[in-house]
């Protein structure tokens, strides 16, 4: 398998896009990657999307992206790992460019969720879970996850508070982001007060969902040289692994063993250690999701991941910074779209492009999209040379 490297990068402002339809929020990121790669065509085109024929009605996006951007004759397919489906595409587009198969692939990630109401969204949302056991017993995503939260804090005697900071940090940082949807700083006293959702989760330990794309363009690494000052940013590592679908099928619920697999498959194929990682696009979704994912992936013990908040490990100018463009918390989630956002987010990185919040010195970067409750994960390791 060649290197492959990332050349161009591009993206919406995640938000409630009314006055643009899911063709024209694609088509949006794929010709602004192209613009940033000084590319006009492609060999192949990898969309990741969870809900279009749920919400929008339109299935077949690889043939509707391809015709909307001008790719007739290209290879074009969707990739759907539920909130996944980003970095499920992106690491499709790695292999058929690492293959040889394929010169020039782009792979994009597009969800645009608020043309429904909420409960259908809910609904839509859902279909990730395990249908049978999970679903038909009336159990929600964000309830997996507040009962998954509920034992967490049980268990390893921490206060509801003590997660704040994952919200705080994200925030702060999505201050500093202009394709953030959310440019709100937030307090301690206003995480405690935030509305609850489900116990323990409150509005402030959840997401916002959104519309949104976000794109990348990939080629072998030799024909990539430092471009206007730029370095070249390498793909150093990919990889997924599941787990069960349902949660109570786990041994221990409060391990995302995916993450551990997947982590330690690109730790070991970029040939370093986690404590060499430079920063971390965790997936957020819920505050308990960013307690987990640093477990698993070795940045702390078992039932200790909230202290990383609490001493400031996670800011920017700390020892791991998390979320450093707001992160799922705050940039949104845009289902399908949210693993092409951390990639395109890394790679502003790497390149020095990210202003308040730019992690300085930063040479690897990892990102981690978690699909379902934790069934689906997938990492990545960029490094800029």
């Amino acid at each position: 398998m060649r290197p492959v490297a990332v050349l161009g990068i591009g993206q919406t402002k995640v938000d409630e896009h009314w006055g643009k339809s899911l063709r024209e929020l694609g088509g949006e990121a794929v010709f602004a990657a192209m613009q940033d790669a000084g590319l006009q065509q492609a060999d192949a085109l990898f969309v990741g999307n969870m809900l279009s024929p749920l919400i929008n009605h339109q299935n077949h996006l690889g043939g509707y992206y391809a015709d909307w951007v001008g790719m007739w004759g290209a290879e074009a397919v969707k990739v759907e790992a539920a909130c996944g489906s980003g970095a499920a595409a992106f690491r499709a587009a790695l292999m058929a460019v690492a293959s040889g198969e394929v010169e020039v692939a782009i792979a994009l990630g597009v969800e645009k969720m608020t043309d429904k109401a909420g409960r259908e969204v809910t609904a839509a949302l859902a279909t990730a879970a395990d249908a049978d056991y999970e679903v038909d017993q009336g159990v929600s995503f964000v309830g997996l996850n507040a009962l998954i939260m509920r034992r967490y804090m049980h268990q390893y005697g921490w206060k509801h508070a003590d997660f704040a900071p994952f919200s705080l940090n994200a925030h702060e940082n999505a201050l500093h982001n202009p394709n953030a949807r959310l440019h709100d700083r937030i307090s301690l006293e206003k995480f405690e007060k935030s509305p609850m959702v489900a116990t323990p989760i409150n509005l402030l330990d959840a997401s916002p969902i959104g519309d949104g794309a976000a794109a990348a363009i990939l080629v072998p690494a030799e024909k990539v040289s430092a471009l206007r000052g730029r370095p070249r940013i390498r793909v150093a590592a990919s990889a997924a692994a599941t787990d069960t679908i349902a949660v109570h099928n786990r041994p221990d619920p409060l391990f995302l063993q995916a993450a551990y697999q997947s982590a330690r498959q690109a730790y070991q194929m970029a040939g370093i250690c986690p404590q060499e990682l430079n920063f971390f696009e965790l997936h957020d979704a819920f505050s308990i999701m960013s307690a987990l994912s640093l477990e698993a992936c070795g940045f702390a013990e078992r039932g200790q991941a909230p202290r990383l908040g609490l001493e400031g490990t996670i800011k920017i100018g700390g020892g791991l910074p998390v979320c450093t463009r707001g992160g799922l918390k705050a940039r949104g989630h845009p289902v399908g779209a949210t693993g092409m956002y951390q990639i395109v987010e890394v790679v502003q990185q790497l390149r020095g492009e990210c202003g308040a919040t730019q992690v300085q010195g930063a040479r690897l970067g990892m990102a981690q999209n978690i699909g379902g409750s934790g069934a689906s994960i997938l990492t990545h390791i960029l490094q800029a040379e």
